[in-house]
């Protein structure tokens, strides 16, 4: 079987800074990381294929410095790293991301190999969309699973595959056609650290690396800024505020302590003293 993962370098979200005038993050100089939520959807991809057998491709759009977060995809134990990287790329909102990584798949299919199964995770933490996934899917025509905490069992003979998936409600139990896509939530599953043979063969391996035309991508109307509806208006800081929280000293016991949090509320807001002794008497 073939899993494909896609995967995001991103910036490290601690040191993120955003450009002035395109209020577009600015990545020169900031130390980068793989998106972590992907992380837990490479994991999954290499338990399904070290139990069923195949491949695990892994898929990034990028400048070439991308290639790093697929080296470090291989060194935890993935078998193949493919790079998409265009200036024409640049800029990219969700919609002209999934258009570009949905024709690198398509290209990934004739190359490598159909993909069985397309992970994604649940979102990237410097845009938090959680866009990508579901656009992929709905390019692609693939079923879309998203939320999803645990894999319980893959059937190859009948090509289905059965997942627990988090909703408002709970936990839904879903049983599902291949191919899919299906985003993972963080906490999954433990990520593995990898081998020192997959380490040796990560530093030796040839990243496959595409261009738009070598992706068979046709119209770079859609790709970048011009394929980017998604206009950022304004970009701040907020403001810190200007007053303090108030500190309630813990009393003797759990029903003092909570007497005397009651009552530095109050002195706060005297109108809610009122408000609150008038709703108590209807009762």
């Amino acid at each position: 079987m073939h899993f494909v993962v896609c995967i995001k370098q991103v910036p490290d979200s601690a040191q993120i800074r955003v450009h002035p005038v395109t209020n577009t993050i600015m990545r020169q100089g900031v130390p980068t990381i793989i998106n972590p939520y992907d992380l837990f959807s490479l994991e999954e991809a290499l338990r399904l294929r070290d139990k069923v057998g195949g491949e695990v491709t892994v898929l990034t759009m990028g400048p070439p410095m991308a290639s790093e977060s697929l080296r470090k995809a291989l060194t935890i134990g993935a078998d193949r790293g493919v790079l998409l990287t265009d200036r024409f790329f640049a800029g990219s909102d969700t919609l002209a991301t999934t258009y570009a990584l949905a024709q690198a798949l398509r290209k990934i299919g004739e190359t490598f190999g159909k993909p069985d199964i397309v992970f994604c995770g649940k979102q990237t933490i410097d845009g938090d969309t959680a866009q990508v996934g579901p656009g992929i899917a709905k390019r692609l025509d693939m079923l879309q699973l998203t939320y999803v905490s645990a894999i319980t069992e893959l059937d190859q003979e009948n090509r289905t595959i059965t997942l627990e998936r988090r909703s408002e409600g709970g936990t839904q139990v879903l049983k599902s056609t291949l191919p899919s896509m299906i985003t993972m939530l963080e906490g999954s599953n433990t990520v593995r650290r990898g081998r020192i043979d997959d380490a040796l063969r990560a530093a030796r391996a040839e990243i496959v690396t595409w261009s738009a035309k070598d992706a068979g991508i046709e119209d770079l109307q859609l790709c970048g800024l011009r394929g980017s509806p998604t206009v950022v208006k304004k970009v701040f800081a907020p403001q810190a505020r200007a007053e303090k929280a108030a500190l309630v000293e813990i009393a003797a016991t759990p029903a003092e302590t909570a007497e005397a949090f009651i009552e530095a509320i109050f002195a706060k807001a005297p109108s809610l003293e009122a408000d609150v002794t008038k709703l108590a008497s209807g009762f």
